[in-house]
């Protein structure tokens, strides 16, 4: 007897349903730092894709690419497949020939910070570019448009900075910086999708965003990532740059959507050489799948709910740490309301403790730490022969290499496990006072 596609889903939903772990031990039951929260749905909607055999790029990549450009209110949203691969393909854009004079090139500098993710700093160096590393402040754990308009200089032709944990940098006026000093300006938004600044979605105010749906992000497509514009000529580059580096624009298995697909002369080649087969960029293959498409068109639904959720936790611990000695506690960069990605805590110098032994002591209590990511890059091993111009102390940036780390917030945490996370952190303070 054969099954309907219906009978299949069905039984999907009847086995996840069967396998949703429930109940939640202190001390046993692990509080994550991060992590996808996945519902019967989801499960459904990958399944489905798999039965139709949807394993490259098609309807449903088009269909997310779609629903992320309106939600943003951008043109053009390229996923890929890490958000990674998107700050690569968002630099890379800015390097191509077809922008003429105001194409980076080898030597030019792009301002980023020295306490974050490194794939956001990554594609520089990648691309022969000058990383110009500045310091963040303590408390929001972003640079301050005052450093960043320090550490221009005559070879400066960018800005790439990532909005730290999900509290967004001061954008607007970084902006203008950039604006008024005829720089692009990249916003790496993949800690803080649904992030607002005055007001107005981050993301949305640099000529590119980059959105990662990493499982531990907003929301996630498993492996993914996403490059947002409002230029239409960056659209176009950093799709070619995705797929292979070709000029032609058509989906696979589309042909002639210009109709003229047999009538162009590029380069040196005879005119009318297949268009599908003419490259302009030297790219890479970075797309993602409908596999992964179909769970993100899932998730995205419920971007808000995750937000509330990140929100609400966030709050609550930080009504549930405050007035405690020896630590400060995080605050939103003013004029924003950040989709937190972390909740950030620094032991002070004068603690008569170490980080070490608050981190291990919340390890002990399964109260996943981690810390704020690189710390400070230009102590790593991977940059100490590289090429890059530091723009004042980096003061802030050591004492987050040395005294940082953050705990979850993301919305499969409940009320109890954020109450054992608060009780976990002020047991050992009190204790140790």
């Amino acid at each position: 007897m054969g099954y309907s596609k219906s009978d299949i889903l069905d039984q999907v939903r009847a086995y996840h349903q069967d396998n949703v772990a429930s109940g939640f031990v202190p001390g046993v039951t692990p509080v994550a730092a991060s992590g996808a929260v996945l519902d019967e749905e989801d499960r459904v909607a990958l399944v489905e894709a798999a039965l139709d055999l949807r394993i490259a790029a098609g309807t449903s990549s088009r269909r997310f690419e779609r629903a992320l450009a309106r939600y943003f209110g951008l043109r053009k949203a390229h996923l890929t497949n890490s958000g990674s691969s998107a700050n690569l393909l968002a630099l890379s854009a800015l390097t191509s020939h077809q922008l003429e004079d105001l194409r980076l090139v080898p030597g030019d500098e792009v301002v980023t910070v020295a306490a974050g993710f490194p794939t956001t700093v990554n594609p520089i160096l990648q691309n022969g570019l000058v990383p110009v590393f500045i310091d963040v402040e303590l408390g929001t754990y972003n640079a301050s448009p005052e450093r960043i308009a320090e550490a221009i200089g005559p070879r400066t032709r960018a800005i790439m900075i990532a909005h730290a944990l999900g509290n967004p940098f001061a954008v607007e006026e970084v902006a203008k910086i950039a604006g008024d000093r005829g720089l692009f300006l990249i916003e790496d938004n993949c800690d803080a999708l649904g992030s607002t600044y005055r007001g107005r979605l981050t993301g949305t105010f640099g000529d590119l965003a980059t959105e990662s749906f990493y499982p531990a992000h907003h929301i996630t497509m498993g492996e993914g990532g996403c490059v947002l514009t409002d230029n239409m000529v960056l659209a176009r580059i950093v799709e070619s740059l995705r797929d292979w580096g070709r000029d032609c624009w058509c989906e696979p298995g589309e042909d002639n959507r210009c109709f003229k697909r047999f009538e162009q002369q590029m380069g040196t080649l005879p005119k009318g050489y297949d268009h599908k087969y003419i490259f302009s960029h030297i790219g890479y293959n970075l797309k993602s799948t409908d596999l992964q498409a179909s769970l993100g068109l899932n998730q995205f639904g419920k971007i808000d709910e995750f937000g509330a959720a990140r929100r609400h936790n966030w709050a609550r611990l930080r009504a549930g740490l405050d007035g405690l000695p020896h630590l400060l506690l995080p605050d939103p960069t003013p004029d924003s309301d950040p989709s937190w990605f972390g909740f950030v805590l620094t032991v002070l110098d004068s603690a008569p403790f170490s980080t070490a032994e608050l981190i291990d002591h919340l390890e002990s209590r399964r109260v996943a730490t981690r810390r704020f990511f690189a710390g400070n890059l230009t102590r790593h091993p991977a940059y100490l022969n590289s090429t890059f111009r530091v723009s004042g102390p980096l003061t802030n940036s050591d004492i987050m290499a040395e005294r940082t780390f953050w705990i979850g917030v993301f919305p499969g945490l409940t009320d109890e496990m954020i109450d054992h996370s608060i009780q976990s952190v002020t047991e050992f303070v009190t204790r140790r006072t």
